[in-house]
């Protein structure tokens, strides 16, 4: 997740993609990610269906049994993704 980071987060500065200038925006686009896939892990950690392993987990959690990993997870890949996205177009210049 640290390497997704460092080769995007340049994108802001250098491209100009404009993702963390705008908060609420990025806050509508990546909270209901969060929310949804946290939720169905929930779900699925409950049901024994999903497990995380010790050994590459910090052991910290949150409510529910949700690795603090998995959290920051949701939260840094999509903001990843919406760099790059906003980057490629404004570069292309599609919208």
């Amino acid at each position: 997740m640290a390497a997704c980071v460092v080769v995007t987060l340049p994108l802001e500065l250098v491209v100009g993609a404009r993702v963390w200038r705008e908060p609420a925006r990025l806050l509508r686009s990546v909270g209901p990610v969060l929310i949804a896939f946290a939720t169905w892990d929930a779900f699925a950690i409950e049901r024994a269906h999903w497990s995380f392993s010790a050994r590459y987990t910090t052991g910290w959690e949150i409510p529910l049994h949700l690795p603090v990993e998995e959290i920051i997870f949701f939260a840094v890949i999509p903001v990843c993704a919406l760099l790059t996205f906003e980057a490629v177009d404004r570069l292309v210049g599609t919208r």
